[in-house]
């Protein structure tokens, strides 16, 4: 029984710091872009505006690549 009046105070305690670890993680932006990350491996990192994956959906079969003769799209 003498045991119980140490462990439960500890277990509150335990308990009160997950609570503040949770919202101090949420406060601070961990949360904030789940699916960004998820979805960024799919694309080249050569192609910073991830047209291959737009040209591969649109039915494009230039993986992405510029001819030769035409100037790259600007930013």
């Amino acid at each position: 029984m003498p045991a119980l009046y140490v462990m439960i105070p500890v277990a509150l305690l335990i308990v009160a710091i997950a609570i503040y670890i949770f919202f101090w993680a949420v406060d601070s932006g961990q949360y904030d872009d789940l699916d960004g990350p998820a979805h960024s491996i799919l694309f080249d990192d050569q192609d910073p505006q991830h047209q291959a994956g737009i040209d591969e959906a649109s039915g494009n079969t230039t993986s992405g690549k510029q001819p030769k003769d035409q100037a790259p799209p600007r930013v």
